[in-house]
């Protein structure tokens, strides 16, 4: 045998090699006495990881004992007359294996000779009995090298490959012809496994900032270094990362990074397979607090031991995912005749393009004009003709942070450079994207280097926090380009009135820059921004406006979607406390922006109409100035008056609609705007028959209303939220009120589970379903449905207030969202046996926090032993047992 791989000390007691051979070669038997010699290792192998050795030493001792336990086998089973070669490929080929990797085999044979079928049979069947998970070909060096020649999967696999047992003149041969260059020269094997590793990172979304990150396929995970690995060995030959600093394609600082950033995450790959119990690549939400815990992240702090671990997880890589960049563009510019082409020009005595990428023209440049470090940003973005940055210049730029000192800082004229770079007219976003990739962006601001990799243990925030600012920082920019009209239209006309640009960006600079330090992050952020803004040359006026954004960012969300804004005194209170139209529009832009840039598909429609909605009426209170706010009774009367307009257009009869309006009471009306009063009257005056349910889509709101008219009775709210939650619907709002001869008038607004409008056939199908279980009144419950997974590890404690409010009682419910929170809410309202007059909904990704005005049977607020009665039904249907307290509420950000 040649080119075994050498037992590392780490693989001493995991194997008695004499008890091995002794082996009774009988199939069954020998399965069961490898598998017990595996579990045996991995108890071994386990205990030394959890001591602290070197994981390095254990990805080796692992393929040293997976070595040992397919020899026995082989030797066992396979006739010694057998002309055949047992190569270990892949993982197994490189000496490096984890807990639940898979045994990667070629077996090798003559041309001539097909082998013994049913000896590779037992020995295939005794792998997988004793869970060796073994994955193999049996192929002839000709089958091998036709394989390589049509897949560069195959060629690596066979690049990395590692004779176990044989002769060797097939493996040599197999070898020799599969390395030759005219088979994969370097430069198409570079741009195959190019590629290859672009499709792969699309399938993960093209970001390390996911919530369930890949550390093996994902980007910057193992398979990237990996990458390096593969394109250094096909072109320099060399089998180790360090041949690249040999090269000088790699520093020693960088090979170090790298080889480090590759340690954690085997680390943290051998810790997920112990605990997942199987070759889990993704790290679940189920397993991030139990990896946080193993690596050493103190639990008492509720979630900030997993986010942590999952910062600490992200900036490893990040560096990778930096580093493979740096080096697959070197390899470029080195093996790809693609750039050629590209032009090449001075710029000035500092820089200059070499084919299309920018480079220093004195590598000591930095050091005699640290803004260099700056100012390479704003040529940048001045000339849209440059590609990018040269990896020789990013690595320059790398090595030079440390020139980004306190004093730098402080300069006003490297701070002027800065500021010039977010008044460009273009590429604003790309260079700041740019700083934060190389470092410069948190050496500049060390408070956003903290915040660099941060993620929050939810389902609502899926960015980091460092990736969420730049990508509200994209949305702005998108307003100024009016890039994707159809979903921020109204953002980007507001945004033409905004006359300092930069305002906007620096608000969003700072806006969540706090996340994570404890206190409030919006005053917190707000004392950074103040800080740094005193230092830059901006009016007095500007700097200002940008505290004031980053300390009240939350504003207009939480006023939008908590509060009721068809309430006048709601909206008086929001237009006071943003003071000037300046500030309102500001605000509006900036919350859009944020709101679309915390996950994918939370802006829509909905949320659109809800803030445009805000800013028109506080645009209207604003130039009211200080005069008399407007009552609920006046408010009622033009509700009505222009309901009434609509209807008599429509030929309704209008005697018979005032009459219908007479019934209800002013806060019915006035929790309705006057389109949603004509639609529903115009539904009872035409088929006056109860109960009456009808659906109407609002496109350009993307959402699907839902008028329900009946005699009211105990279980209505019960039995409508049960059949919303029975075909999957999302209840944004509830517009819940009684007329003064007992019925019920209720306008429902939501979303089919597409976060949409309803079909057709649905909303037909919802009313006649709906309509039916009211006339029978059958208010029996659904049997309760399963949580998703990824919810089951965000479920927390509800928090349940009751306060007596005007006459009634307000419940306040702020809970993790899941499937049939709704209906079991109205049925333990339902049970209490209370009556229900309001309700508003609102949901931010897993969190929904809820206001209902409920009293007893007879109008009156509850009493105290009804709210505690109330309170244990609510945590009884709610609450599992295991619910951790609740987060501090949040906004969108």
């Amino acid at each position: 045998m040649i080119d075994r791989l050498l037992a590392p000390p780490a693989s001493r007691n995991c194997l008695d090699l004499r008890a091995l051979q002794a082996i009774d070669p009988v199939p069954d038997r020998l399965s069961r006495e490898l598998g017990a010699a595996r579990r045996h290792a991995d108890g071994v192998l386990a205990g030394q990881f959890a001591a602290g050795s070197d994981i390095r030493d254990l990805v080796q001792a692992r393929a040293w004992v997976i070595e040992q336990l397919v020899l026995t086998a082989w030797q066992a089973l396979i006739p010694a007359s057998a002309a055949l070669e047992l190569i270990a490929v892949g993982g197994f080929g490189r000496g490096e294996m984890h807990p639940h990797s898979d045994t990667d085999l070629l077996i090798l044979r003559p041309d001539e000779e097909p082998g013994p079928e049913r000896a590779l049979e037992d020995f295939v069947r005794v792998l997988w009995d004793a869970d060796l998970h073994p994955g193999h070909g049996v192929r002839t060096v000709a089958e091998c090298i036709a394989a390589a020649a049509d897949d560069v999967g195959v060629a690596t696999n066979l690049m990395e490959s590692r004779l176990l047992h044989g002769a060797g003149s097939l493996f040599e041969a197999m070898r020799s012809a599969t390395d030759a260059p005219a088979l994969w020269p370097a430069n198409e094997f570079f741009a195959a496994k190019f590629e290859e590793q672009q499709q792969r990172h699309d399938q993960h979304e093209d970001t390390v900032y996911n919530l369930e990150p890949d550390l093996k396929n994902g980007p910057g995970g193992l398979r990237d270094v990996q990458m390096i690995a593969w394109v250094t060995r096909r072109h320099f030959g060399t089998s180790t990362l360090h041949g690249l600093v040999e090269h000088d394609f790699l520093s020693e600082r960088e090979h170090e990074e790298l080889v480090e950033s590759r340690n954690r995450l085997w680390a943290i790959r051998w810790a997920l397979h112990e605990i997942a119990g199987r070759a889990e690549e993704r790290l679940l939400f189920d397993y991030q607090r139990k990896l946080a815990a193993r690596f050493g992240f103190d639990a008492s702090d509720g979630n900030a031991a997993v986010e942590a671990f999952m910062q600490q997880y992200y900036r490893t890589v990040m560096r990778i995912e930096r580093l493979n960049e740096q080096q697959l563009q070197i390899f470029e510019e080195e093996l790809l005749a693609g750039r050629r082409h590209l032009p090449s020009y001075a710029i000035d005595d500092t820089f200059r393009v070499t084919h299309g990428y920018l480079e220093l023209v004195d590598e000591q440049a930095f050091v005699r004009q640290p803004e260099l470090l700056l100012k390479l940003f704003l040529v940048l973005a001045d000339d849209e003709a440059i590609r990018g940055v040269r990896a020789s210049t990013i690595r320059l730029i790398r090595d030079h942070l440390y020139l980004i000192d306190d004093e730098f800082r402080c300069d006003p004229a490297n701070l002027d450079l800065f500021l010039q770079l977010l008044r460009r007219e273009r590429r604003v976003y790309s260079q700041l994207e740019r700083m934060n990739r190389y470092g410069v962006l948190a050496a500049l601001l060390p408070a956003f280097g903290a915040i660099t990799g941060r993620m929050q243990f939810d389902l609502f925030h899926v960015y980091t926090v460092d990736q969420h600012i730049l990508f509200v920082i994209r949305n702005l920019r998108r307003f100024a380009y009016r890039k994707y009209p159809e979903a921020f239209a109204r953002a980007m006309d507001v945004f033409e009135r905004i006359e300092v640009p930069e305002v906007l960006y620096l608000g969003a600079l700072f806006h969540d820059i706090a996340k994570g330090r404890g206190g409030d992050h919006s005053e917190l952020g707000a004392e950074d921004a103040r800080d740094f803004l005193a230092r830059l040359d901006m009016r007095q006026e500007d700097r200002d406006l940008v505290v004031w954004l980053v300390d009240q960012h939350l504003l207009m969300s939480m006023t939008a979607q908590r509060q009721d804004i068809s309430d006048p005194a709601v909206i008086d209170r929001f237009a006071r406390a943003v003071g000037t139209q300046r500030r309102l529009e500001y605000l509006y832009v900036l919350t859009v922006a944020d709101i679309a840039a915390t996950r994918p598909k939370l802006w829509n429609s909905w949320k659109d109409s809800l803030l445009w909605e805000l800013f028109t009426a506080a645009t209207d209170r604003l130039a009211e100035g200080e005069a008399a706010l407007q009552d609920r009774a006046e408010l009622a009367e033009e509700i009505r008056s222009g309901a009434l307009a609509e209807l008599e257009a429509n030929g309704l009869d209008r005697a018979a609609a005032e009459e219908l309006f007479d019934r209800l009471p002013v806060d019915g009306l006035v929790r309705l705007d006057a389109d949603q009063l004509a639609w529903s009257a115009g539904c009872v005056l035409e088929r006056p028959a109860r109960p009456r349910v009808a659906c109407r889509n609002l496109a350009d709101k993307g959402i699907t209303e839902v008028f329900v008219h009946a005699d009211d009775f105990d279980g209505l709210f019960a039995i409508t939220a049960r059949e919303f939650d029975r075909m999957e619907l999302n209840v944004l709002a509830a517009r819940v009120a009684t007329t003064r001869d007992g019925r019920s008038w209720n306008v429902f607004q939501l979303m089919d589970a597409n976060g949409g409008c309803m079909n057709e056939s649905d909303t037909h199908r919802l009313e006649r379903a709906l309509a039916g279980q009211l006339t029978s009144r059958d208010i029996r419950a659904l049997p309760g449905r399963p949580i998703p997974r990824r919810l089951r590890h965000f479920l927390t404690r509800s928090e349940i207030v009751l306060e007596s409010q005007d006459g009634l009682t307000r419940l306040d419910i702020a809970t993790t969202d899941r499937p049939g929170l709704l209906s079991a809410i109205a049925e333990a309202l339902l049970a209490a046996d209370l009556r229900l007059h309001d309700a508003r909904i609102a949901t931010f990704g897993q969190r929904v926090e809820d206001v209902f005005k409920i009293s007893d049977r007879d109008g009156r607020p509850l009493d105290a032993e009804r709210a505690a009665d109330l309170e244990h039904r609510l945590r009884d249907r709610l609450d599992p047992a295991d619910a951790r307290p609740a987060p501090e509420p949040t906004g969108e950000s």
